[in-house]
């Protein structure tokens, strides 16, 4: 049976090569990342099991509780973990292709005139995605371990690399122009993006971003499980659903997250986020279902009322999250980085009100220097005291 071999490698050419060396002997990779404190890193080896490791000084360390992956297995990803336990999410060879395949459809890379800039951690598909993409449609392709502005920004207007995926933290610090795309995942998008920059929407259990501002890639189907709070199909936004070649087979204890029905046909995936569709098919992305906001009875999506608030000019960086309230149930929170002048409460709710319900206007603020994020940037909203 193929193995399932750990990477305990920094971000580089000889992170690339170990990949190609482990899929040459028909075994699967889970990369691991190298900032983990060792807790950590004990948690994440129980989880997902691979029979052995290798190290940045090449040596191969043997686990003994190891569990073998399937026939075509590629990857195996672990999640965030920004909530609960991490999960190992298997992607096969042939979802990797189709995604490569279609990302570069859309987005028309031409691997005689383009080539990858790989600057996010590989432990995340985010980052390990823009491998997998320019190995399989040959591509030329940088890999750099960890990401720096100056660096990335003299890549891109050197012409060493036209495409280059980024999260929102690392976009606001280059210049766009720079690149010729920009694939931009992994949290909220800043309110105005350049031409050049495109959101997309995906997660680990996609292999990639699936939907490219808001129009799902090629071969991706996406539907809407309508809910209200009676459980009831009568409100217009609901739990997306995708099904697509990209998904994953299953998570890696192969009980739970199958994606292929007992006759080999695909199933809808629940992603746990909500978000309507509106009459030509564009996808809108709320924000996790399981992140909603119930304060005197009415819904708040915390994505909705950051966006609003990013605006203000005293607002470098906005987490909006709940506390409990005697009077409300949950009471609407805005933690805040703020810019130099501090921004009050009178201030970020009349600019909330003005797009948004009123009950969606933050009635506290917390000042903070910096906001708890998981690797892949994504707010820890759970660790907003």
């Amino acid at each position: 049976m193929p193995e399932l071999v750990a990477l305990d490698l920094p971000g580089g050419a000889g992170f690339v090569d170990a990949l190609r060396a482990v899929w040459d002997t028909g075994d699967a990779v889970a990369p691991l990342d190298p900032r983990l404190p060792k807790a950590a890193r004990e948690v994440l080896l129980s989880t997902i099991r691979p029979s052995r490791v290798v190290a940045s000084d090449g040596e191969h360390h043997v686990l003994t509780d190891g569990l073998p992956v399937q026939d075509g297995d590629a990857l195996v990803m672990a999640t965030s973990g920004s909530s609960g336990q991490p999960k190992g999410v298997v992607l096969t060879h042939d979802a990797l292709l189709a995604s490569a395949r279609a990302t570069t459809a859309r987005l028309g890379v031409d691997p005689s005139r383009h080539s990858w800039l790989a600057c996010l951690p590989l432990a995340h598909v985010g980052g390990l995605s823009v491998v997998t993409r320019a190995l399989l449609t040959g591509t030329p392709l940088t890999v750099v371990h960890g990401f720096d502005a100056a660096a990335v920004e003299a890549f891109g207007h050197s012409g060493r690399a036209t495409h280059v995926s980024l999260v929102a933290t690392a976009l606001r610090r280059i210049d766009p122009a720079a690149f010729t795309a920009i694939l931009l995942g992994g949290s909220r998008p800043p309110g105005a993006l350049p031409a050049n920059v495109v959101v997309t929407y995906g997660m680990t259990e996609t292999g990639s971003g699936v939907v490219y501002d808001g129009v799902p890639l090629d071969d991706v189907e996406v539907a809407i499980s309508h809910f209200d709070d009676d459980g009831d199909s009568d409100s217009d936004s609901g739990e997306i659903l995708l099904r697509a070649p990209m998904l994953m087979r299953c998570y890696r204890d192969e009980s739970t997250g199958r994606v292929l029905g007992p006759d080999g046909t695909r199933t809808w995936f629940a992603t746990g986020d909500a978000g309507c569709l509106t009459e030509d098919g564009t996808l809108s992305v709320v924000g996790r279902i399981a992140d909603v906001i119930t304060t005197g009875g009415e819904k708040v999506w915390p994505d909705e009322v950051e966006r609003v608030l990013s605006g203000h000019a005293g607002v470098a960086e906005v987490a909006v999250w709940k506390r409990p309230d005697a009077e409300w149930g949950e009471r609407v929170v805005a933690w805040v980085v703020p810019t130099g002048e501090v921004p009050s409460v009178a201030e970020l709710t009349a600019l909330v009100a003005e797009s948004l319900a009123p009950w969606a206007a933050p009635k506290e603020i917390v000042l903070t220097a910096e906001l708890p994020r998981t690797p892949s940037g994504k707010v820890r909203r759970a660790d907003l005291r």
